[in-house]
């Protein structure tokens, strides 16, 4: 069954600019923000989820990759966005969530991971098996090979799960990963390590040998893409800008590698003509994330900002407080942000709310942040802000609103923000203009 995956690396081998956004994120907003963006294009939506946010256990969004599935296709029928164009892909499936234990133990829990995403019909696979088990040598890297079996091992568990879903589409892989190994990461100052060419043709050589000892010769078919480093990432306050000249061995180097893409992975701030950039330099699928929750977490907070100018002291109104409650929140339970924010107390209390790296997204769904969520849209829909405070804290969306482009909603401004940085993928990749073969 032809893939719209397929179609991509064939328009990039055709030599077209063509690309695909994967949306990496669960928040509700973004999903949503995502199909309605796409309503008016032909083309299919990739949204994806990571080991760690959903597996077999449920992972930090609590659910399983059927859960993730239906949630996903829930929003879509909402928003009236057709079925037979979502596309839904595993990222970085393999034993990273359970490398505090043994390689045995941790692989089983992967195979059971890879099993239950393709049993769900999820069908972009990202095969990472890079990261080092409990019991792996610690003093030096992953062996490549190693890593590669642990991969094929993975596959041909997806293959056999994919021979038990008659007339669905099969599994296309990605392999490879932009994690550095121990000790080749570079200082701050020094920018980011692109991938050497030399390092990816081992990649595909070793992976391509694992799966063919494993008979796999028609899986190795669907592998589609390898993931690069390029030259791109964000941190807490800084923005690693895309070098096309620092690039251009590795990406002269996949046009010689036959039904070959590059995955870019951290393309989130990248500005849209850097986007464009990777496009037509065959990172052809452009991992987003952290940047769409960033763009909800403005929005939110612009709308915040408003709701205390234009309703604090207003008789019956109870302030959503929210952002005092998303902070409390993150101090509540610090685990997901508290090794990523150094500095002083001052220096944390500000990447908490205003981080590129937004860590915040992961206490959105706290009942008390949800609770402070829905009293600020409330205040808001009941109560429109006047088109002033509007120019002061959404200029964007105060002129949409003025020219009758969008309505005077929260939750219309909120969308908008998002479907901003979506328009700068959508534009980086072709939306809608892939020719035919």
């Amino acid at each position: 069954m032809k893939s719209y995956l397929d179609e991509i690396v064939a328009a990039q081998k055709r030599g077209q600019a063509a690309g695909v956004t994967s949306v990496c994120s669960a928040h509700p907003f973004v999903i949503e923000a995502t199909f309605r963006h796409a309503l008016d294009s032909d083309a299919p939506v990739l949204i994806e989820s990571t080991c760690n946010q959903v597996n077999q256990f449920g992972g930090y969004t609590r659910m399983t990759p059927a859960d993730f599935m239906a949630y996903v296709a829930d929003i879509a029928a909402q928003v009236g966005f057709p079925q037979e164009r979502l596309i839904i892909g595993g990222d970085h499936l393999g034993p990273n969530p359970w490398q505090d234990e043994p390689a045995a133990q941790a692989m089983a829990k992967a195979r059971d991971l890879v099993q239950d995403y393709v049993l769900a019909g999820y069908e972009k696979i990202h095969l990472d098996a890079s990261m080092k088990c409990a019991d792996d040598a610690p003093d030096r890297p992953l062996d490549t090979a190693l890593s590669a079996e642990r991969a094929a091992e993975m596959a041909q568990v997806a293959e056999e799960a994919f021979a038990r879903r008659p007339g669905a589409s099969a599994p296309r892989y990605i392999i490879g990963t932009e994690v550095p190994i121990p000790g080749g990461a570079q200082e701050e100052e020094e920018g980011v390590r692109v991938t050497p060419p030399v390092e990816v043709a081992e990649t595909i050589a070793i992976t391509r040998s694992a799966f063919l000892a494993r008979g796999l010769d028609e899986a190795w078919t669907r592998v589609i893409a390898v993931v690069a480093q390029p030259g791109v990432e964000f941190g807490d306050a800084n923005l690693f800008e895309y070098d096309r000249a620092a690039a251009r061995h590795l990406s002269r180097f996949i046009e010689g590698e036959e039904g070959l893409i590059f995955e870019a992975h951290s393309t989130d701030y990248q500005t849209p003509h850097a986007l464009r950039q990777l496009v037509e330099d065959h990172f052809a699928i452009l991992k987003v994330g952290p940047a769409l929750t960033f763009a909800f977490r403005e929005a939110v907070f612009a709308l915040a900002m408003i709701e205390e100018e234009w309703l604090a002291g207003k008789a019956g109104i109870e302030l959503s407080r929210l952002r005092e409650t998303l902070d409390a929140a993150m101090l509540t339970n610090p685990v997901h942000w508290r090794k990523y924010y150094g500095g002083d107390e001052q220096a944390q209390a500000f990447a908490r709310k205003y981080s590129f790296s937004d860590r915040s997204r992961y206490y959105w769904p706290v009942a008390e942040v949800q609770d402070a969520l829905a009293r600020l849209l409330y205040n808001l829909e009941g109560n429109p802000p006047p088109l002033s405070l509007l120019s002061q804290f959404a200029p964007l969306q105060y002129s949409r609103i003025r020219a009758g482009r969008m309505a005077n909603s929260p939750r219309a401004i909120i969308l908008d923000r998002i479907d901003q940085v979506l328009g700068e993928y959508g534009y980086a990749c072709g939306t809608n203009s892939i020719e035919s073969s």
